[in-house]
Parts: C-alpha cells; sequence; structure tokens
C-alpha cells in the first residue's frame, strides 16, 4: 500500500504561487477590485515585500487596507501606462492570492519568459514562503564556479 504524500506548507504556497492568475488590466478595474478587497479586508492575510523576509503572521484588516491604498499609489506614480496589467489574482472576486509586479522591475511580466521576475509584493490568505530562495535559478553556474578551485 503506498503512503500518501503530504505537502509541505511552503509546497502548497509554491504551488499556489505557480497557480493561474488573471491580469487586472484596466485602472477602472483596479479600483474596483481594490475597493472589493477592502470590503472583504480581515486579518486573514500575508503582506509579504518580496526581497525581504517571508511574514510569518497575518495582517490586520487595517494594515491590509493601509497597504491597499499605499501601493495603488505607487502603481499610479510608477506605473507611466494608460493601463495597469501589473496586478494579477487567482480571482477577482474572492482573491486568495494576489501578485503585484514592481513597475521598475517588470522585465517580462505577461507572456513567457524562461526566468520571468517575480512580483515586489504578494498577498496571500496562504501563509508565504521565501519565494526568492525556493525559485532561485539551477546551480549550474554555481557547481562550475566551485569546481574551477578545486
Amino acid at each position: 500500500m503506498a503512503q500518501a504524500q503530504v505537502e509541505t506548507e511552503a509546497e502548497i504556497y509554491l504551488n499556489a504561487f505557480k497557480g493561474r492568475f488573471i491580469s487586472v488590466m484596466r485602472w477602472e478595474q483596479l479600483d474596483d477590485f481594490w475597493e472589493n478587497l477592502k470590503a472583504q479586508a480581515d486579518d486573514s492575510w500575508y503582506i509579504y515585500a518580496v526581497g525581504e523576509a517571508a511574514p510569518e503572521q497575518t495582517s490586520s484588516a487595517a494594515q491590509l487596507i493601509k497597504f491597499i491604498v499605499e501601493i495603488d499609489k505607487l502603481l499610479r506614480e510608477e506605473h507611466e501606462e494608460d493601463y495597469c496589467a501589473i496586478v494579477y489574482a487567482d480571482d477577482h472576486e474572492q482573491p486568495g492570492f494576489i501578485k503585484i509586479f514592481d513597475p521598475n522591475n517588470l522585465g517580462v511580466s505577461c507572456g513567457f519568459s524562461e526566468s520571468p521576475p517575480l512580483p515586489g509584493w504578494v498577498l496571500s490568505k496562504i501563509k508565504p514562503t521565501d519565494i526568492e530562495a525556493a525559485l532561485k535559478p539551477a546551480n549550474n553556474r554555481r557547481h562550475w564556479w566551485q569546481k574551477i578551485f578545486d
């Protein structure tokens, strides 16, 4: 009898991170998206600034709302396009996972890329793991480098 494999918290998070996301294309849609999220605000959200330590605790509803207000200002000031398309959610009506790309580090955030940029911020109802470490590129160059001086 085969034993069922249990996913770790990190695996659950990474699978959700790699899941299907829908872009918020227009600024008007972003307004509606934020209003909907603020109306549902509670203390079940993790706010993760990628590159910083993954949070251990969820944020309060007030912290989530403050983050939404501040990130909205930043996106509108720094994303000099007449469309948004840098906020992605697993579901626009009942989101549980949201990726927000940094306007100053977009690379190829949509479409296909061998190494797409990581989002600048992630909001999730799943406890985050360090995605920079988890999704780091293959170590083939590191191994090559280490062999030179062996």
